[in-house]
């Protein structure tokens, strides 16, 4: 069937690609053009303009957005709207707040545009492995944009329908925050491994236990990679950003009494990470070494220049 892909970063570009070997016609826009034709090298409908996408596709037309979350998104939706007719289908594949999706599909519908929020999760090995999907919104979006799920998702139960505006989003973002909460436990695991009395090979450990172990996982399987390329992760800083999901799940786990102290820790963690020298570990220091007389080790001063 007929889609246009708008925006192809490293998702949206692969998302277009399996579309595309699984026979769908592509329509592609990027802000760039130049990768919009890097995709027409295989087969897709590369469109200069924006404006452009809807009168390239058969009705009823269904616009995937894979853009950044807040003003890109709402931009891109804003210009598309006028353009397109009723029954046509807007589905936003990035990671925007839930609310956001309320208002946007009840806005929509105004006009008869059909809105889908699908949460998408697969990062760089969607392409090969496909991409599991959340939708909400219309039923009747869903059922039309079925095959396009289909052909993304892996084979099995890789994507459902999750219920009104947001829900799909809000899956999403409560998934994005167990992965905060998962990561942060392996990451302090093998942290202790690696202050073992022994020399071991975490690849191995991350191979061993994603065989038959209760903790088993991919992202077990990314950690023995990482282990293999770099067994002591020297040439990576240990600065972690967060994309927004992590903090909006502790927020909703805030406004709706639900008690979550595992995945706010680990957001906490990723914040601490960014800080070489935090003020509150002064503030702990000092007040072990007053209270108890326990050692303080004092700031490295910077030489004086040659």
């Amino acid at each position: 069937m007929d889609v246009a892909m708008v925006g192809l970063g490293r998702m949206g570009a692969n998302m277009a690609r399996r579309l595309l070997r699984g026979g769908h016609r592509v329509v592609v826009y990027n802000r760039t053009y130049a990768k919009a034709e890097e995709l027409a090298a295989e087969g897709a409908e590369p469109v200069r303009e924006l404006a452009g996408v809807p009168a390239a596709l058969a009705t009823p037309r269904v616009v995937w957005l894979m853009l950044p979350y807040g003003d890109p998104t709402q931009a891109a939706i804003d210009e598309l709207a006028p353009l397109l007719d009723p029954g046509d289908i807007i589905v936003d594949g990035g990671n925007s707040p839930f609310e956001l999706d309320i208002a946007r599909g009840a806005a929509l519908a105004e006009h008869g545009i059909r809105y889908l929020d699908a949460g998408t999760s697969g990062g760089v090995w969607g392409l090969e492995a496909g991409y599991c999907l959340m939708v909400g919104g219309e039923r009747s979006a869903y059922d039309h944009v079925e095959p396009l799920l289909r052909t993304l998702a892996p084979p099995g139960h890789g994507y459902d329908y999750m219920g009104g505006h947001g829900s799909g989003h809000f899956v999403k973002m409560v998934h994005n925050g167990i992965e905060y909460g998962m990561m942060q436990a392996y990451a302090e695991g093998f942290e202790l491994l690696a202050a073992s009395d022994w020399d071991l090979d975490l690849a191995a450990i991350a191979d061993l236990w994603d065989h038959g172990s209760v903790v088993r996982s991919w992202l077990l399987e990314l950690a023995a990679d990482a282990f293999r390329k770099d067994p002591g992760l020297e040439r990576i800083a240990g600065y972690v950003e967060d994309t927004g999901e992590g903090r909006w799940t502790v927020e909703q786990a805030i406004a709706r009494s639900v008690p979550m102290p595992v995945i706010a820790a680990s957001l906490f963690m990723r914040f601490r990470s960014r800080q070489e020298d935090s003020f509150a570990g002064k503030v702990l220091a000092a007040l072990r070494n007053e209270f108890g007389g326990h050692a303080v080790k004092a700031e490295e001063e910077e030489e004086p220049p040659a």
